[in-house]
């Protein structure tokens, strides 16, 4: 593991203490101060494409709370449509793309301005940790009237010799004129070829691109300003942006990579690729989660896929060759995926393998979700112990995370512990839009005392648990929870006491209370190997599936959530309303040969099982994802396992119809 990223990051910290607040705000859209005043620019988007965008760029408005979505108003919809289906104007962020700065490098930010030129430099240090006090000293000379006309240098921040003892960067220069030929095209090519010995719109860059084997140089094509490109042009061949991947994986959403990579891959190292954005592509956004019109909603939990830059190491398994474990394991999720058809996908943490293998955390988040976002399907994450341990921080991380398509994920408030504790409302699908389920998340940390360290100078010595301030914020997001009359009836639907009603039991009581709620977290609490409850009819043991195939996962530390927060949460205030608490399942990762779920206190607790060839496993043991169907318009919950050979295994009823006796305070338990 080289010491260049431990190096760049702090730099990257010591520059964000310092930088000037001009290089935050940048230019207005009406006003241009310093470089590029008074000059031929566009006062509006210049690309003529529509400034609504599905998410802001980081630190430009990204929400750092947990926040209730504005649902479409039902008021005056045609006939036969859903409100879900239904546009509004707050089902787009306005973002003004010509408020972005232009001398900052950010492949999230949603750039609908072109590039003027590019250089490539090397460097014997990171010029970006000595570019607070001296300016960036290996980037190309510049001159206040070429900042002026095609605008200031900007370096991408991604070392296309990160593996290697020096640093490669590419530079480009972005301007907003419209006068000033701009790049739509870029290639790689071999020393002495050229795309066109005899145009003489494209431009060879003097140095090599290439880190390592094959020299290779970088030529860029422009013969066009922006006020001479058609509508069509800007959108589709005006590149935006330019980023670096690591590995052979597909590059960030919205991105193509160059016909060949800078720098292939061999034993030791990975292949290194250049990418570029050609217009706007802002990822499609997930919709508001609602119920079917016969009231069900399907959940598909998939835990520790454990991704590395490369495709990874199959482990454990009996598939004979096993090799490109993270491919095999995205096979077998898209495989589930189809069968299933889920209405939500939760990844329940470790979707990056940590451990040295996963130290470009973007380019692994590139690919981790990429079968959900092809099918459209709405997903959500938590993180795990390894996501962290040798890449980006997991603030970082959630912003990448939030600007993939389809994603719910949040950051959660700021001022307590951890990163992406946040709530998830699903609602009916009838015109009354109802909460009828709650989903929580949480983020169970990674390591309690101790310090993962890739040097090997600290060790984690326990793993990490939810803290107080959790605790006390789970119980405020709670609270807030409106009760509902339970069982639900749609709007305008007929008589449908025939859902309720069986041979061997009466029409449920109407009560008044909140409605079922699910929790989702990595590291499993102490709690989960606890005493069993008993099924008061049958007096079994309510406890199904596969344990006790590893030692316990849970932290040796804990600060009472399940007694000071689980049970605390009831399903209502009211005298009478009997002991269930509002949150009947925990789903949790982090336990690959452990798939059991168990009723404690009334509390199921239930494991993922490992999902992926690239964490470990066990000879025999398949790999495997959680489903869970919530129906009965929230009244029941499901749980069964989709194997790598079984579509179905160990269905169980964990509540409403057909579930074991409500846990009664009284009630015996047993192991």
């Amino acid at each position: 593991m080289p010491v260049a990223p431990t190096i760049a990051r702090c730099g990257r910290f010591l520059s964000s203490i310092f930088a000037p607040a001009s290089a935050i705000f940048g230019p207005g859209a009406l006003q241009r101060i310093g470089w590029q005043s008074w000059d031929v620019v566009s006062s509006t988007s210049s690309t003529g494409l529509a400034s609504t965008h599905s998410r802001p760029p980081p630190d430009y408005g990204t929400p750092s709370e947990s926040v209730d979505i504005d649902l479409p108003s039902s008021e005056d919809l045609p006939e036969g449509t859903d409100w879900w289906n239904v546009t509004s104007p707050e089902d787009a962020m306005p973002f003004d793309p010509s408020s972005l700065p232009l001398d900052i490098w950010d492949p999230l930010m949603p750039h609908d301005t072109g590039f003027s030129e590019i250089d490539v430099r090397s460097c014997y240090f990171d010029p970006f940790l000595f570019s607070t006090w001296s300016g960036d000293v290996c980037g190309p000379s510049s001159t206040k009237e070429d900042d002026a006309l095609k605008g200031k240098w900007v370096q991408v921040d991604r070392n296309l010799n990160f593996q290697g003892m020096t640093y490669l960067f590419v530079y480009y220069r972005r301007t907003r004129r419209l006068d000033v030929p701009l790049i739509t095209d870029i290639r790689i090519l071999p020393d002495k070829e050229s795309p066109s010995p005899y145009d003489v719109n494209w431009y060879k860059v003097s140095r090599p691109v290439s880190p390592r084997g094959q020299k290779m140089y970088l030529w860029y094509y422009k013969n066009k300003t922006l006020s001479d490109m058609t509508t069509a042009e800007r959108k589709n061949d005006l590149i935006t942006e330019i980023d670096v991947t690591y590995g052979d994986d597909i590059p960030w959403y919205g991105f193509e990579k160059l016909e060949r990579p800078v720098a292939p891959t061999d034993d030791k190292r990975e292949s290194v690729w250049l990418t570029i954005r050609k217009g706007v592509k802002p990822p499609p956004r997930a919709g508001p989660l609602h119920f079917s019109h016969d009231g069900r909603f399907k959940i598909m939990q998939v835990a520790d896929l454990h991704f590395s830059v490369n495709q990874g190491v199959c482990r454990e398994s009996i598939i004979n060759p096993c090799t490109a474990a993270d491919n095999m394991s995205l096979s077998l999720l898209a495989q589930v995926l189809d069968e299933e058809n889920p209405d939500l996908v939760v990844f329940t943490g470790d979707q990056l393998n940590g451990q040295g293998t996963s130290w470009d955390a973007k380019s692994v988040l590139a690919k981790f979700a990429r079968t959900v976002t092809d099918r459209k399907i709405p997903w959500a994450a938590v993180f795990g112990n390894h996501d962290d341990e040798d890449g980006d921080t997991r603030s970082e991380q959630i912003k990448y995370m939030q600007a993939l398509p389809y994603s719910l994920v949040q950051a959660g408030p700021k001022d307590i512990h951890g990163v992406g504790n946040y709530v998830l409302k699903v609602y009916s699908a009838d015109p009354s839009k109802t909460q009828l389920l709650t989903l929580y998340f949480m983020d169970s940390g990674a390591y309690a005392s101790g310090k993962w360290d890739p040097f090997g100078i600290f060790h984690p010595t326990d793993y990490d648990y939810i803290r107080q301030d959790q605790i006390n914020w789970f119980l405020e997001e709670s609270s807030r929870i409106n009760p509902i009359q339970r069982p639900f009836t749609p709007d305008s639907a007929k008589d449908l006491g025939g859902i309720w009603k069986r041979d061997d039991q009466l029409t449920p009581q109407v009560k008044l209370a909140k409605p079922n709620a699910m929790m989702f977290f990595h590291i499993p609490m102490q709690e989960a190997y606890s005493k069993a409850d008993i099924d008061s009819h049958s007096g079994a043991l309510l406890d199904l599936g596969l344990r006790d195939l590893e030692g316990h996962g849970n932290s040796k530390r804990n600060d009472g959530f399940f007694h000071k927060g689980l049970l605390q949460a009831m399903e209502s205030d009211h005298r009478g309303a009997g002991s269930q608490r509002e949150v009947k399942v925990v789903a949790n990762g982090h336990c690959h040969v452990t798939e059991n779920c168990r009723r404690v206190h009334g509390v199921w607790n239930c494991f993922g099982g490992g999902g992926s060839y690239s964490g470990y496993g066990k000879l025999g043991f398949d790999r495997r994802f959680r489903m869970f169907e919530v129906s009965d318009y929230g009244e029941t919950i499901r749980t069964w396992k989709h194997t790598e050979h079984i579509d179905m295994w160990n269905l169980q009823i964990l509540a409403g119809h057909g579930a074991p006796p409500p846990y009664e305070e009284s009630e015996p338990t047993s192991s």
